[in-house]
């Protein structure tokens, strides 16, 4: 490993200039370090007065004691030039591996506070989870789709913790219902939507496999106007009837959630899968238009981190 000079020269350039961006921007949450230097493979999130720590697996070979004294240091760093408590630095370590990460728990507990982001505010946690409860690169889609959410019926499918819903209600959306299979992140959606005075009565969490929702909902002749579907690359919960492989399985959601996308709608379909391809038949059925130019935000050097798309049907 290089020396660690180079890591804090990077960092304390990046904190300084998206630090001052964020404030600018209103968001309180934002990458301050996207694996910038080869020899330090990791990103570096701030969450206000905490940070997020991310290590990713490179296939390098260290000690595990060598391994241990590396991070060690790394954190030290950042608490260095952030000013960010030690103690306030969750570190993961995100191994190549299948299976649905942001349900994975750490072992560790956490603290549970809260971060603003464009005016909408959510709970988060650094430590008891892979994840921290609000994926940051989706931030401008959220800021989308709040501005085209007024008068709307809105659906989020593969909700995690429900930001998308808290951003269409915040834009005026009539009613919503939010998808998700755990337990865990539908209640943490609760939280969030009395954290920003959402009425749960019309914004509805829906715990159910997507797959099963979409088929039920289909036969129940449900439409909504606004729809976000943001899957995991690959899923194989105990919870689910069958594996979710999103390239595999991506054109049959859409195509399913187009049944439910009333005529003037839009559907954000995203995901993470770096090797994603868009089913080739899914541009003759629809309009589909990529966005991931505009979706993925400036603070991330990483402009691969997801594919977005906007979906319409055909005129």
């Amino acid at each position: 490993m290089s020396d660690i000079s180079a890591f804090a020269n990077r960092l304390g350039k990046n904190f300084k200039h998206f630090g001052k961006w964020a404030k600018r921007q209103g968001v309180e949450a934002w990458r301050a370090y996207d694996r910038d230097i080869p020899q330090f493979p990791l990103a570096v999130d701030i969450y206000g007065d905490y940070a997020h720590l991310q290590e990713y697996d490179t296939g390098w070979v260290m000690s595990d004691e060598e391994h241990d004294a590396w991070l060690a240091s790394v954190r030290q760093c950042v608490a260095e030039v952030t000013g960010i408590a030690v103690e306030r630095i969750g570190v993961k370590t995100r191994r190549r591996q299948k299976g649905s990460s942001q349900y994975q728990k750490t072992g560790s507990e956490g603290e549970d506070f809260v971060i603003e982001e464009f005016g909408q505010r959510f709970w988060v946690n650094m430590s008891a989870y892979l994840d921290t409860g609000l994926f940051l690169d989706h931030r401008n889609t959220r800021k989308r789709v709040r501005l085209e959410s007024a008068g709307k019926r809105f659906l989020n499918l593969f909700a995690y913790t429900g930001s998308f819903t808290v951003y269409a209600a915040a834009g005026g959306a009539v009613l919503s219902e939010t998808v998700d299979m755990s337990n865990t992140y539908l209640d943490w959606a609760g939280r969030n939507f009395e954290l920003n005075g959402l009425d749960q009565a019309r914004h509805q969490r829906v715990r159910s496999d997507v797959f099963q929702y979409l088929s039920a909902a289909i036969a129940l002749r449900k439409t909504f106007d606004l729809i976000v579907m943001d899957p995991p690359s690959f899923s194989n919960s105990k919870k689910m009837s069958d594996t979710l492989d999103v390239q595999r399985d991506h054109s049959w959601l859409i195509e399913q959630a187009m049944k439910l996308l009333s005529p003037d709608g839009v559907l954000y379909f995203s995901n993470n899968l770096r090797s994603f391809e868009l089913d080739g038949k899914l541009p003759l059925l629809y309009q589909v238009l990529d966005i991931s130019a505009q979706s993925v935000p400036e603070d991330f050097r990483n402009k691969k981190i997801h594919q977005c798309f906007q979906i319409r049907h055909l005129p």
